[in-house]
């Protein structure tokens, strides 16, 4: 069976991809420098499939420690995750964004160039829509212009790999815009662990409910929105892994660039998934109402028809799901991989 290449599959999404290509019989070699992960990962991941992936703690962006990796496995595809990937941080230190989300992939696409590898999935994001179209969001809208520059560099790589793809007749690429990726895996051996205070609603939710915050403080309550909170289109992380397993089979057969959203097309607001968790768990998650967040919209979602009828992909998982997973995942690591 084919061998693909995880950049960055030790972080969040790329652990759950790991466990979802090796569940469909690939083999997997991750390369990651654990500046956001921890090498426990793949001893989890081996507890999980029974498989153990070829790791290589590198850099990258550096050509003469990503090289050897092609030399040494015979790679089939490339699916990139790695890269810095905090909001707050890259408004603070823009030019390690730019130089790191960048060059990793330049790196990437010119030793794979060099192997002779013709298939990259590139795991983009919803900000590549901006703050101008209107919900829900389809692959045809132009992209916008991005808040900040983790956006900015998606959406410059996006514009990369679609210059790449047209120079390059033998090159497939795939780009994944996710929407907002929560839960674990049911077994609860790996799952979102922040480093500091988290940036996303769920990981929050959970360390308030684990105990490790005394309160969450929701953004607003006077949005256009039915209970004034911002909605989001919440996706299973294992479903979002699932669609990496379609992508890859797609772009078997294609060459050019092609975009999918991945996500269920449902909005939830703060405070549902706040009521939804409680109910999940059993755990009262204490909140606070506080002010509005700077370039926080009212509702972002996906139209995710395209990924259902080209991918045959879809979600199967519920909000309900998502909360009980992300606690199971919470509350057997309170402190995350380092506890």
């Amino acid at each position: 069976m084919s061998k693909i290449l995880l950049t960055g599959g030790a972080g969040f999404i790329g652990s759950h991809t790991a466990v979802a290509l090796m569940d469909a019989g690939y083999d997997v070699v991750i390369a990651d420098n654990l500046y956001n992960s921890e090498d426990v990962v793949i001893d989890r991941l081996e507890q999980i499939t029974g498989k153990r992936p070829a790791f290589y703690a590198i850099d990258v962006a550096d050509a003469d420690q990503l090289a050897p990796v092609f030399a040494e496995h015979d790679i089939d595809g490339v699916i990139h995750f790695a890269g810095y990937k905090a909001v707050g941080e890259s408004v603070q230190k823009p030019l390690a964004y730019y130089r790191n989300n960048l060059d990793t992939t330049l790196t990437l696409l010119e030793t794979m160039a060099q192997a002779g590898v013709n298939r990259f999935v590139f795991s983009s994001s919803a900000t590549v829509y901006g703050e101008e179209n209107p919900c829900p969001l389809t692959e045809t809208m132009p992209k916008g212009s991005c808040s900040n520059p983790y956006g900015w560099t998606k959406s410059m790589i996006e514009q990369i790999l679609t210059d790449a793809a047209k120079a390059i007749p033998s090159l497939s690429v795939v780009l994944l815009r996710y929407f907002n990726p929560i839960g674990a895996h049911p077994s609860g051996l790996i799952g979102e662990d922040p480093q500091g205070i988290p940036n996303n609603l769920m990981p929050f939710i959970t360390q308030v409910a684990v105990g490790k915050r005394p309160q969450l403080t929701v953004f607003g309550d006077d949005y256009d929105t039915p209970d004034g909170t911002c909605r989001r289109d919440y996706i299973h992380v294992m479903d979002l892994a699932e669609g990496h397993v379609k992508a890859l089979e797609y772009a078997k057969g294609n060459t050019g660039a092609e975009v999918f959203n991945l996500g269920t097309g449902t909005p939830y607001s703060v405070l549902e998934v706040v009521h939804a968790f409680e109910e999940a768990s059993g755990v009262p998650v204490p909140y606070v109402i506080g002010e509005r967040r700077a370039g926080d919209l009212a509702d972002v979602w996906a139209d995710a028809d395209k990924a259902d009828r080209v991918l045959g992909w879809k979600t199967k998982r519920t909000l309900q799901d998502m909360c009980r997973d992300s606690w199971n995942w919470q509350s057997n690591n309170p402190s995350g991989y380092r506890g």
